[in-house]
């Protein structure tokens, strides 16, 4: 009995999770006179696919899929390297003030992101970087302190006898981190890739902010222009939302033992 009650409340719960889900596909589906009946219907009369296809070209979504693409692979990568060396130091070189050093990296992870947007604005504009896509990208190339925790939480699980042995033979620091450290790194990598892709291509304040021209509008400012000063084209959002949303459920789907891995090896060791 215990048993049937756990289950039946999971599958209660993971319906109310997936109806809005559920709701965004049929409202794709339907056609403009049942978008806005009362009461509504869940199951559109007639299923229209070419919706998708019509909404996807209304606007120039495969110049914005181009730009989150960009922004996307280009910060992952510079999160991906710059956190990798940044945690190694922390985790592997004594040197004074290294803890102090590592505090004020962790206090960076309380300032919020509007708190800052302004001067970087001001920075960005002075280098002439608004309407481009570095605003989105360069930043990514200094670390981020969430990540270069994460990583350096997995380092310091990494026996030291590996960095020793191979000293003894000969290999450098650089030698050490990508020939013995990044190969045992996978897991707390692929979690923040993971993550990182997340944010670049979910984000909407940032392309905002820093863009003009619609040729560098990304998807989610793309998504935006369906909303007018009159109305909503709400068949255009839902069917434009189900599209790009496949990549990210499609990345998490494959990657998910690999972000549960990095997230239980990770904090083990302070």
């Amino acid at each position: 009995m215990r048993k049937v009650i756990t289950y039946t409340l999971l599958i209660v719960f993971s319906l109310l999770f997936i109806a809005p889900l559920f709701w965004a596909v049929t409202t794709a589906l339907k056609s403009p006179q049942e978008l806005y009946l009362f009461p509504p219907k869940w199951i559109p009369s007639e299923w229209k696919f070419s919706n998708f296809a019509e909404a996807w070209n209304i606007q120039p979504f495969n110049l914005f899929l181009k730009n989150t693409v960009t922004v996307t692979a280009l910060s992952t990568l510079g999160q991906l390297i710059s956190c990798t060396l940044v945690a190694y130091g922390f985790a592997r070189f004594q040197f004074k003030g290294r803890d102090f050093l590592f505090l004020i990296v962790l206090a960076t992870m309380m300032i919020p992101w509007e708190v800052t947007m302004i001067p970087q604005y001001m920075e960005f504009n002075y280098l002439g970087w608004i309407n481009t896509l570095k605003p989105l990208i360069v930043p990514s190339w200094f670390g981020s302190a969430y990540y270069i925790f994460l990583l350096r939480q997995f380092i310091l699980t990494l026996p030291r006898e590996l960095d020793e042995a191979a000293t003894i033979d000969g290999a450098s620091k650089l030698t050490v981190l990508f020939r013995i450290i990044v190969p045992l790194m996978g897991p707390s990598l692929i979690l923040v890739g993971v993550f990182q892709v997340m944010s670049c291509w979910n984000d909407y304040l940032g392309p905002l902010i820093f863009l003009n021209d619609q040729t560098k509008y990304t998807l989610t400012l793309g998504l935006s222009q369906f909303k007018g000063m009159y109305g909503v084209d709400m068949q255009s959002i839902m069917a434009i939302t189900c599209l790009i949303s496949i990549p990210p459920l499609a990345i998490f789907f494959f990657a998910q033992r690999y972000i549960v891995g990095g997230i239980a090896t990770t904090g083990i060791k302070g």
